[in-house]
């Protein structure tokens, strides 16, 4: 095993020299790289031995092509793992990254790889793999565990929320890895007693829940999972009955408003005394007497909503992921205004250039919502596409208002890193 690692490190070793050589050549766009989705059953990230194996190191393997297997899995916690590369002549059969030139972290759109360096540190009888800041006074980023401790290759297991994607310049699909996660909750480990060498501790992306596992039996896979498991325990939106979260379904106008108006009023300091009962009817097609009535008419006085050129407001009717920006960039105005803020909401990421929405009477806010917090973000968060006419779903509708709602809630933003 150790003749096989020391093989391993020196094709690795003429690799990253004509990486970094290739990179050296387009250090300022770096922040123009975007992400194509894999087949994540091509990659596999390893731990990989190092000091005869009292320390390990990343190692991400692809099978490129299906000619022959590049890597063999045995056992369990740990699951060993033989890089079957060595063996062989893998060009155009594998791929593997060794090092900061071959992989990065990217969480939301952004590439980390100048904040953040992956490393595998060990835990009681485990093996963890971080992402270290290089700003000491913040969290470590948790990715995956190996479930075990060996000198050998070990298998690290992603968790939930994370996956691997591909960077991308243009239109061109770079060797460059991407450990990638989606969400406003992701998981950290710091450490206790401080100094060097200190214990970690693991800090769970839902305080009290663990790790983000799914509380609803259709939602495990979801892109979603970690920022609708967060929006549930924050309280604006909620499970069904049968222990359903129905990520699919369509949202419909009068769900969003009680979505948004419960989100606003879950901010510290904010009591937003909606009335439990309408004065009137708030629009021609909602009678006072409706479930959503009191809130429609709160939202229409306080210019949350708007309705129709034809006095209606079409409550049950779903509404399109457009509209959806266009009342939670007014629901973050109205929330800043009610702590005492500027209501204009302020960017604090590149716009995304989606390639869908020229033309449409949403484009500018929708390029200004994909500015503030990811906000607005690519269907499923893959390719460029918004789909501004198309159905908001309830699993990206409780995402999207997760995002506003830390994008303006003073708390929140000041212990994000």
């Amino acid at each position: 095993m150790k003749s096989t690692f020391r093989r391993l490190a020196a094709v690795a070793a003429v690799t990253t020299t004509a990486v970094a050589s290739a990179l050296t050549a387009i250090p300022s766009i770096a922040g123009q790289f975007g992400q194509k989705e894999v087949d994540q059953s091509k990659f596999v990230a390893v731990a990989a031995p190092l000091q005869g194996g009292s320390n390990h190191q990343l190692l991400v393997l692809e099978q490129v092509s299906s000619a022959r297997p590049c890597w063999s899995e045995s056992g369990a916690a740990p699951v060993v793992v033989d890089p079957l590369l060595v063996q062989f002549d893998f060009t155009g059969i594998c791929g593997r990254s060794t090092d900061s030139n071959g992989y990065s972290i990217r969480v939301n759109g952004e590439d980390l790889g100048l904040q953040y360096s992956l490393r595998v540190v060990k835990k009681d009888n485990d093996m963890l793999l971080v992402g270290a800041s290089r700003d000491r006074s913040k969290p470590m980023l948790l990715l995956g565990q190996t479930d075990g401790v060996t000198n050998n290759f070990a298998k690290i297991n992603l968790n939930s929320g994370w996956r691997f994607t591909k960077r991308m310049y243009g239109e061109s699909v770079l060797g460059h890895v991407y450990l990638t996660y989606e969400g406003a909750a992701v998981p950290t480990i710091g450490a206790v007693g401080g100094g060097t060498g200190a214990a970690p501790v693991v800090t769970p992306p839902n305080p009290g829940t663990g790790q983000p596992t799914s509380r609803f039996r259709d939602t495990v896979g979801d892109i979603y999972l970690a920022e609708i498991d967060r929006a549930v325990q924050v309280g604006f939106i909620s499970g069904f009955e049968d222990s359903t979260f129905r990520p699919q379904a369509e949202l419909t106008r009068e769900q969003l408003v009680s979505m948004v108006l419960g989100a606003i009023d879950s901010l510290p300091n904010v009591n937003l005394n909606v009335p439990a009962q309408a004065g009137g009817n708030p629009y021609s097609d909602v009678e006072a007497s409706r479930w959503s009535a009191a809130r429609i008419q709160f939202a229409k006085q306080n210019n949350l909503i708007s309705g129709y050129e034809d006095g209606t407001f079409r409550p049950a009717q779903p509404v399109t992921r457009a509209e959806l920006m266009a009342v939670l960039r007014r629901a973050g105005e109205y929330a800043k205004s009610l702590q005492g803020q500027q209501p204009q909401l302020q960017g604090n990421r590149p716009a995304t250039a989606f390639s869908d929405t020229n033309g449409h009477w949403a484009n500018g806010l929708i390029s200004q919502m994909s500015s503030v917090c990811n906000v607005a973000s690519p269907v499923n968060e893959r390719g460029t596409a918004f789909s501004p006419n198309s159905a908001a779903q309830r699993n990206y509708a409780a995402a999207a208002t997760l995002r506003m709602l830390n994008c303006v809630n003073p708390q929140q933003t000041a212990a994000q890193p």
